[in-house]
C-alpha cells in the first residue's frame, strides 16, 4: 500500500479581504480553468512535436550548429519528449510527470537556443523575447505540477475511481 501525502494547503488561497471578490469565481471555476490553461500549455508542445516529425533532419541540423553531441538521436528525444508533454497536459495524464518532463525540456532548450547575450545584437530581443517566452512557460508547468491536474482529468478520473 502506497502512503499518500498529506495535504498540508490550500490549493486556491483565500486573498486578504480587500481582494476576495473573485474567490468564489475562482473556486468554482478552478477545474474548468485548470484544463483550459492544461490544454494551452499542452497544445503548444503537440503541435510543435508534431511539425519536427516531418522535419526531423531540418532539426537536427540546427542541433549540430548549436553543437549538440548526436544530434539526429537528441532531434528523436527531443521530438518525442514535446509529444509525451502535449499528451500527458492535454488528457491530464500522469499531469506532474508531464509538467516535471517540460520544466527539464524548458530548461535544455532556452540553455541551448536563446542564450541571447551571445547572439549579435540585431538578434538579442527577439531570443530575449524567447528567454522571457521559456520563463513564462516554466511557470505554468511549475503551476501544474504544484496543482496537479484539477477533476476534469484523466489523473481526476483515476483518483475518483481509485475510492
Amino acid at each position: 500500500m502506497v502512503n499518500r501525502p498529506v495535504d498540508t494547503h490550500e490549493l486556491i488561497t483565500p486573498s486578504p479581504a480587500m481582494f476576495a471578490t473573485t474567490d468564489n469565481f475562482a473556486i468554482r471555476t478552478g477545474d474548468a480553468f485548470a484544463l483550459v490553461g492544461r490544454i494551452l500549455l499542452g497544445w503548444l508542445f503537440l503541435v510543435s512535436g508534431w511539425a519536427k516529425i516531418a522535419g526531423v533532419a531540418g532539426f537536427a541540423g540546427y542541433l549540430a550548429k548549436l553543437g549538440v553531441p548526436a544530434p539526429q538521436f537528441m532531434a528523436w528525444v527531443a521530438t518525442l519528449a514535446e509529444l509525451a508533454i502535449g499528451i500527458t497536459l492535454i488528457l491530464g495524464v500522469a499531469t506532474r510527470y508531464g509538467a516535471l518532463l517540460g520544466m527539464i525540456f524548458l530548461v535544455a532548450a532556452t540553455l541551448l537556443a536563446h542564450r541571447y547575450w551571445t547572439y549579435p545584437p540585431e538578434q538579442q530581443m527577439e531570443q530575449y523575447n524567447n528567454f522571457l517566452k521559456n520563463l513564462s512557460i516554466f511557470g505554468g508547468m511549475l503551476l501544474l505540477f504544484v496543482t496537479g491536474a484539477g477533476r476534469f482529468s484523466i489523473d481526476g478520473w483515476l483518483r475518483k475511481n481509485k475510492r
